[in-house]
This record gives structure tokens, sequence and C-alpha cells, in this order.
């Protein structure tokens, strides 16, 4: 009788596997390029998964690799579940979702509005930090058009919230407003020591934008002459990790070309692992196909750059706030996955120079935007004092994002 007892219950529990087995999804990866392709995310959508599993509401999900260790994963705003991925040159990778309880994961990618600091909007994810700039800037009339950047390094922890933490301290701002009176060394001093423009070991603010496009933004063309977007008018967080941020921004009405009211709207994602964030631009009420350029603020007129049309892809190498190179280099580059019309350098003549308060021009790609489309390039950027050193190593990242956008990884389950 045990003997048949075991037996049952083997079958039984032969019986259960199986039925777990068709609660099972296989996610199948391929890399269609000769480059390995690692943590690169995957999206699936939700509907799908929830199809495929047969999914209760309250169901959760787990994600596996092919040795069936858990994957992390991020349910995005438009129902998708991402995951990074890694798929050798021209191979495949196979992963599975199930239903389970997940793993807790590190929040990498993450973002935050700071009212207090005139609105900035700033986020980040392991290796790079950027921020955006705010309508209380704005009705100050300083003059921030473009994308401000952070660099970072020592750390895949975020690190923006404890810089600003630190920067706008109140008690500390108001003691150095009180040792400026009698002590302006150890005003100085304080100040320097709270500063996010400062390196204290996990990175700094160390990148001019101005009255240009800074760190990769996006604008219409009216001829030559670029119509520079000035900072956003609303911002909303879409997602907030742990692996994607992503945050819409509307901008103020602009007049182009006798258009009244053309109002661009962008929606900005930054994932783990990636030094770029992608961009999806678009603009309503505008009646003809414009330019639309994607421009690198230049802040020397020989400076190194890359501006390759046919490979979509342009960069510099910013020399950063510190001329003399205590800061180091900062590297930032665009790619862009459908065919670029132009890449140029562009420089100022000298009283646009005045009004963009010294900088030398821009490096820009140049595309056709048509009303009613969507135009979607990546930007961004890396600091000599991390993992990418050189000018030639982020001109190989840039070309190899470029190549990948253009042929991206196929999935199918």
């Amino acid at each position: 009788m045990k003997k048949i007892l075991i037996l049952v219950a083997a079958v039984l529990m032969g019986v259960a596997s199986c039925a777990d087995s068709k609660q099972a999804m296989t996610v199948t990866v391929t890399n269609p390029l000769a480059l390995e392709r690692t943590g690169e995310m995957v999206e699936v959508p939700m509907s799908d998964v929830v199809a495929k599993l047969k999914l209760a509401d309250t169901a959760q999900i787990v994600v596996l690799d092919a040795d069936g260790q858990q994957v992390p994963y991020q349910v995005t705003y438009d129902e998708k579940v991402i995951f990074p991925a890694t798929v050798k040159a021209n191979g495949t990778a196979t992963y599975t979702i199930q239903p389970g309880a997940p793993e807790a994961f590190n929040v990498i990618a993450c973002g935050k509005y700071y009212p207090e600091r005139l609105d900035d909007l700033a986020w980040e994810n392991d290796l790079v930090g950027f921020r955006a700039y705010g309508p209380a800037l704005q009705a100050r009339n300083e003059r921030g058009f473009g994308y401000d950047l952070f660099t970072k390094y020592n750390t895949t922890e975020p690190i923006l919230e404890a810089l600003y933490a630190e920067e706008l301290n109140p008690e500390k701002r108001a003691k150095i407003a009180e040792l400026k009176k009698t002590d302006p060394k150890a005003a100085a001093e304080l100040q320097r020591a709270i500063s996010y423009h400062v390196d204290h070991g996990y990175g700094m603010d160390c990148y001019a934008v101005g009255p240009t496009l800074g760190c990769g933004t996006s604008a219409l063309m009216e001829g030559d002459t670029i119509v520079y977007p000035y900072c956003y008018r609303t911002q909303e967080i879409l997602d907030n990790g742990p692996l994607r941020f992503t945050v819409k921004l509307e901008f103020n009405p602009l007049v182009v070309r006798g258009d009244s009211g053309v109002v661009e709207t962008r929606v900005i994602s930054l994932d783990a692992g990636s030094y770029l964030n992608k961009a999806v631009i678009s603009y309503t009420n505008l009646k003809e196909t414009m330019p639309v350029a994607t421009g690198l603020v230049l802040r020397e007129p020989d400076g190194v750059t890359m501006a390759d049309a046919a490979n979509g892809y342009i960069t510099y190498v910013d020399p950063t706030t510190d001329r003399s190179g205590g800061n180091g280099k900062i590297f930032v580059g665009a790619a862009f996955p459908a065919q670029v019309k132009d890449a140029k350098v562009v420089l100022f003549q000298e009283k646009e120079k005045k009004e963009r308060g010294g900088a030398d021009g821009h490096v820009l790609a140049v595309s056709e935007y048509e009303p009613g489309s969507e135009y979607t390039y990546y930007w961004g950027s890396a600091w000599d004092k991390a993992a990418i050193k050189t000018a030639e190593a982020w001109n190989e990242y840039m070309s190899q994002y470029a190549q990948k956008v253009r042929t991206p990884l196929t999935v199918a389950y």
C-alpha cells in the first residue's frame, strides 16, 4: 500500500508539473547583428503575458534566464514587461516568463522633480545623470535651453537625490550667507563642501548648457535658424524604476513659420545600463514639413567631433567647465534609428556667439519632421573618469549603438 501511495503521489506531482509548464511563456530573443548585445532591454506586451499565462489580475510573474535564475524586470506605464537580455553576436537567447513571486530588485533608473531647485527635473541610471530645466528657471529669465548632465562614477546606485539635498540644504545655505559677512574663506569652503559642482567621489555637474541645445536637445529649424525651445511647461513622470525612468514634458507654444501655438511634447526614457536616453518628439499645430535638428553644444571651435550622417550618429568631446582639465573630459553624443539628412559642425558668428553665452557652435544632425509624426532619437553622455576613457572608445560605442537601434533585437514567443 505504501508503494502505491508513493506512486500515486509521483503521478500527481507529474501532473502538477505539466500544469505548471503550460503556464510558462518562452521568449526567444534573436540578435541579427555581428555584435554581442549585453543587458539590452527587451519589451513584451503585458497583455500577451496575461493571455498566454491565463493570469488573474492579482497574479505575480517572474522572468527566468536559461539557467533558471530570476532576471530583474519592470512593467512600464504603457503596459510592457521589460527585462535586460544578453545575446551573442548573430545568436539567440531564451528567457521564460511564468507565475511566481519576484525577488526584490535594486532601483537603477529613477528620477525626481525638484520644485525647490527652480523646477529641475533630474534623472539617472547606474552610469549617468541628466536634467531638464523647468518653468521657475524660465520665469527668472535664465536662458537654459538644452539638456544638462551629471557625471557619475565609483557607484551604480542613485546619487542625485543626495547631491540635491546637500546643494539645497537650508541650514548650510543660511550658514554660508552668515559666514560671507564675517569669514568669506570659511563660507567658500562650506559652499564647496555641499556643491554638486564639485566632485566628492561619485560625480558632479561640470557641464555648461546656457542658451544652446546642450547635450542633445532637438529643435525645429527655419532655414538655417534654430527655433530654440525654452524650459518645459509641464512634467509627468511615467516610469520610475527599477529598470526604466520615463518622463513626459510639454513645452510652451512657439510661433513657427507663422503657425501660432506650435506645442512640443517629449517623452524621454532612460534604461539601466545605457549611456543614452530615448527621446520621442512630436509637435502639434504644425502645418508643414520642417527640418528638425539635434544638437551638441561646442565649447571649442576646433573640438574633437564626429558627424556621421550615413551611420547615424554625432559626437563631441566636451572640455567641461574646468578648462584646465581638472574635471576630465565629457563625451556627448546622439544616435538616430532613421536616416539622417545631414550631419555637420556649425560654428557661430561672433554676434551669435555672444548671444549663446560664449559657446562656439553645435554639432548638428538634421532630419525632416512631418506634421502628425514622431521624431525618435537617442542622446546622452559618458565621462573619462569612469569606464569610457577615450574619444575613440566613445565613437565606437556610439557607432555600435546606432547599429543596434537601426537593427533591433527581435522577440518571439
